[in-house]
């Protein structure tokens, strides 16, 4: 059964209280829509689950993929790379290059871009030679990542495109391609075929896709489709979104689940899409009887689970009035290792433990504009701000591939937004 707060008109379904009447509570809600066409619905109730099978999975780090610049007349920092180092040197370290923007050659003035390019980084190159067909340029091998939102992305060639123009950070020249391989791909297959809904509690739009499970004509198929955000229910039947959480695909099966009358464990074979780690698992349970009570729980996790700390923190902020401004904040520096730690401290700072104060620059931006705890200006007393000195440093950021966010960058958005910050050696009593 499910039960509404408050009374009068019924709530959002993410303002509800969902619960039931079986020994083994939900775990699960979800909201979106079954067998759309055209128009989708992202807050349609869905399902009550005890488990989702498929959704928390720990994949192998990114593999570093291989492109190959075809017919190129290297320029810039690329072509000095090439003419310095001897071909031995090709693959290591000395041969890194950091970033490549690919973009088409500039259009005629006031017309816009034909394809707005797309990026590498972390490339490394790897070895070159002439072009067997085209004088005077050569192929070059490259390694590194290609920009992409997840793993299994598509990334369209464009049509109109017959030479490729290279540069890195700052749009300083590269040179030109006539081809590019590597780069251009059909989306992959995903890496968990199936979820599974297991101790699930359909409600009327995935009941209607079940009973078009073995049926065969496009409509049925179409009837099956499913898309829909995961929300974790709380001990009191709150809810609240997991961000990245997404069951997308077909349904394929419905069957009577062992883990109560009346539940089937329903199988939803997967869109391609990467899985939220299995330690996400373990963030959502410091949330499942309230907010954490404690600062600094996320001070074991490594750079991606703090990462996906402040997305929890994120999805759990209450929404507050700002508190005034020239209020004096404390931020507990002990732990800010990398970029992630500080977006997990600086929100503890604003407030409290499990605070949300931004998880990217963009972000942190956005906060520090107000409606998210704090009115400028304000003054952050950061203790142990040696910690961040000696990790928020500049260079290259292979998680983020990208150059590092330093704390002089901070420095430099905290001093926009006039945020007072005094750098402190030690927190008293450390």
């Amino acid at each position: 059964m499910t039960t509404s707060a408050g009374s009068g008109a019924d709530p959002a379904p993410e303002q509800r209280r969902w619960t039931w009447e079986l020994p083994v509570g939900p775990r699960w809600l979800l909201l979106g829509d079954v067998g759309f066409e055209g128009f989708y619905e992202d807050d349609t109730p869905l399902a009550l689950c005890v488990e989702i099978e498929g959704l928390f999975v720990d994949l192998p780090p990114r593999p570093r993929e291989r492109f190959t610049l075809v017919g190129c007349a290297p320029d810039g920092t690329l072509a000095d790379l090439l003419d310095r180092l001897p071909a031995e040197a090709l693959g290591t370290e000395r041969a890194w290059l950091g970033d490549i923007s690919i973009t088409a050659p500039p259009p005629p003035p006031g017309t816009p871009p034909s394809w707005w390019g797309e990026d590498l980084g972390d490339v490394v190159v790897l070895a070159q030679r002439p072009n067997r067909t085209m004088p005077e340029t050569v192929d070059i091998d490259l390694d590194g990542f290609i920009h992409v939102y997840d793993r299994t992305d598509a990334v369209v060639r464009p049509g109109d495109v017959t030479q490729f123009v290279l540069s890195g950070r700052d749009e300083t020249p590269y040179g030109t391609c006539r081809d590019l391989t590597g780069v251009f791909r059909e989306q992959a297959a995903p890496p968990v075929p199936q979820v599974r809904l297991l101790g699930c509690r359909p409600e009327t739009p995935l009941l209607t896709a079940l009973d078009a499970v073995g049926q065969s004509t496009k409509a049925s198929l179409r009837r099956r489709r499913i898309r829909a955000e995961v929300h974790r229910i709380a001990a009191d039947g709150s809810v609240d979104r997991v961000i990245g959480a997404v069951v997308s695909g077909t349904v394929e099966a419905g069957e009577p689940s062992r883990l109560g009358a009346g539940l089937l464990d329903v199988a939803v074979d997967s869109d391609p899409q990467e899985p939220l780690p299995t330690g996400v698992l373990g963030i959502l349970e410091q949330w499942h009887n309230g907010p954490p009570a404690q600062k600094n729980l996320w001070a074991g996790y490594d750079r991606e689970l703090r990462h996906h700390w402040a997305g929890v923190a994120l999805a759990h902020r209450s929404g507050a009035p700002d508190r005034p401004p020239d209020t004096t904040y404390d931020l507990d520096g002990r732990f800010v290792t990398n970029i992630e730690g500080f977006y997990c401290a600086i929100g503890e700072a604003i407030n409290g433990p499990g605070g949300y104060f931004g998880w990217n620059p963009d972000a942190l931006d956005d906060c520090l504009c107000g409606n998210f705890g704090a009115r400028t200006p304000f003054r952050l007393r950061w203790h142990d701000s040696v910690v961040a000195r000696e990790h928020l440093v500049a260079g290259y950021d292979r998680r983020r591939l990208g150059p590092a966010i330093t704390l002089e960058y901070l420095l430099g958005i905290f001093a926009q937004h006039h945020v007072e910050v005094d750098l402190r050696r030690a927190t008293s009593g450390h």
